[in-house]
């Protein structure tokens, strides 16, 4: 029988241009491909805002439009927005899932070429047992600084990361909720989702949901294949160091309730594990944190206490430690670099100078903004177990404005316990201060590096720096979807100017 196939993407209070400019350019691209299985696009709204449903309804009339009947399209707004992003796909599943066998699931960012889409269709077609095909999608799009270095570390020491988590995950792998197709059978009659029960931040509904229902899956004996080597799945970075750690503010408290589903009867060891380090990748802040506060007034307040054989004044115990913290942050990296030498991909990055030069400047990125993630974080962490709400915005699609006064209201929480922890510590023990410099010397130019970083940069600042292969040789599908954009941004002033 004929392997139907549905592209969803859920979307809630997004940039409507963005959504539906993406859209037009996956339908373009299937329509030049052998993908004639997938019949349908599904816009499923969950918007609250009344004239973002407007848009969204206008914006489906012209896509329809534009496709002539070579490929349908559906928008359907959900009035009553239960369960977020997994209740709108659920929904979609009760209403149109039975007429379907496979549902390619993407975000509002995300592009996926036709070629790709095909690749996936026919190999869940050739592997019944296979429920869920995760691709690993390239950041794309953003010029923004943060944006770039994000992108580079994707493209260095992501990509070794994802290749490996493909190895030795094999069939048990991550579902990250977007860029996947899946086997809508078994995912409606195995992966229902139910509230936590209890009261507090760590109950109630799953919001980390695409974790779990990989483990469901894979507990009702369907495998869940990472498939990193698919080319032509594509996403958009988060443009600032803010967007970021709002996003990373509703991964916290999903990937904390998650916790509770450990010990779930009939989970793999391998997706048991996810879920543990999923909740640790939070939980490691507040425990670096914890022994930053802890060693720093131990050693202000007792030179000769028990730890003193680590400082810097015992190099027989304290290199080692040193030697092994500095290989976990580079070895990465420097496996990341020498996989491109080797490859010979170096001209992807610009060539040798541009690839060193853009891996060092990741490095030093990533390094002054560790100690305000690891205060932001630990505040996540708390707020998700003392039960505070967290509004689950949408992230701005296109490069917001943001002035220093935005950046010092929003960082300063953050910045001001590091000061505090510096300034005790110094003023107790000033010998101390070359331990206190990686996390006072962040504090300070964290402001005006996030402002510095976050504007939107013109093409030819760049010239080969911090740019990886999808800067160089920008697909296809994101041309196409920029110039659908443009279009929307000019119809709309147009129309704009005709009500004025």
């Amino acid at each position: 029988s004929e392997a139907k196939t549905a592209i969803i993407m859920p979307i809630c209070n997004e940039d409507v241009h963005t959504v539906f400019a993406n859209l037009r350019a996956i339908g373009e691209s299937l329509l030049q491909t052998e993908a004639r299985t997938v019949s349908a696009l599904f816009i499923l709204s969950d918007s609250s805002k009344p004239e973002t449903q407007e848009s969204e309804r206008l914006a489906a009339t012209h896509l329809r439009a534009a496709f002539q009947n070579k490929l349908e399209i559906y928008y359907r707004h959900r009035t009553v927005r239960s369960r977020k992003k997994a209740g709108n796909v659920a929904d979609f599943c009760r209403r149109w899932g039975q007429l379907y066998r496979y549902m390619v699931v993407l975000d509002a960012d995300s592009l996926m070429t036709g070629s790709a889409i095909t690749e996936l269709i026919k190999t869940m077609e050739a592997r019944p047992n296979i429920g869920i095909l995760q691709t690993a999608p390239q950041p794309c799009g953003m010029n923004t600084w943060h944006g770039r270095i994000l992108q580079v570390a994707s493209q260095l020491p992501g990509q070794l990361f994802t290749r490996g988590m493909a190895y030795w995950q094999q069939g048990e792998s991550h579902y990250w909720g977007h860029n996947a197709i899946l086997r809508i059978a078994p995912f409606m009659n195995h992966c229902a989702l139910s509230r936590l029960p209890g009261q507090g931040g760590l109950s109630g509904e799953i919001l980390s949901h695409d974790f779990v229902e990989a483990a469901l899956m894979r507990r009702a004996g369907f495998e869940i294949w990472l498939l990193p080597h698919i080319e032509g799945s594509y996403e958009q970075p988060p443009a600032n160091l803010l967007e970021e750690l709002q996003r990373d503010r509703r991964w916290c408290q999903g990937n904390l309730k998650n916790l509770r589903l450990i010990a779930e009867p009939g989970l793999t060891p391998t997706h048991r594990m996810m879920l543990l380090t999923g909740g640790l990748a939070y939980l490691s802040a507040p425990l670096w944190l914890t022994l930053l506060v802890v060693g720093m007034l131990l050693q202000a307040l007792n030179p000769h206490h028990i730890l003193h054989f680590f400082t810097l004044s015992n190099a027989y115990y304290s290199l080692p430690l040193w030697g092994i913290t500095l290989a976990i942050l580079f070895l990465p990296r420097g496996l990341a670099v020498a996989n491109v030498l080797i490859q010979r991909q170096q001209s992807h990055f610009g060539g040798k100078r541009h690839l060193f030069f853009s891996a060092a400047g990741e490095t030093f990125f990533a390094a002054i903004q560790a100690p305000i993630k690891m205060v932001a974080h630990s505040y996540f962490v708390l707020v998700a177990l003392t039960g505070l709400e967290i509004s689950w915005k949408s992230p701005a699609r296109t490069v917001q404005s943001l002035t220093w006064n935005d950046w010092s209201q929003r960082l300063t929480p953050f910045i001001t316990p590091i000061f505090a922890l510096c300034f005790m510590t110094l003023w107790l023990a000033p010998l101390s201060a070359l331990w206190v410099a990686p996390l006072l010397i962040p504090a300070i130019i964290i402001i005006p590096f996030g402002v510095w970083t976050s504007r939107l940069q013109p093409e030819e600042t760049w010239n080969g720096v911090f740019s990886s292969q999808n800067d160089h040789q920008i697909p296809d599908i994101v041309i196409h979807s920029n110039s659908h954009h443009s279009l929307l941004n000019l119809l709309t002033t147009t129309q704009t100017i005709g009500t004025n």
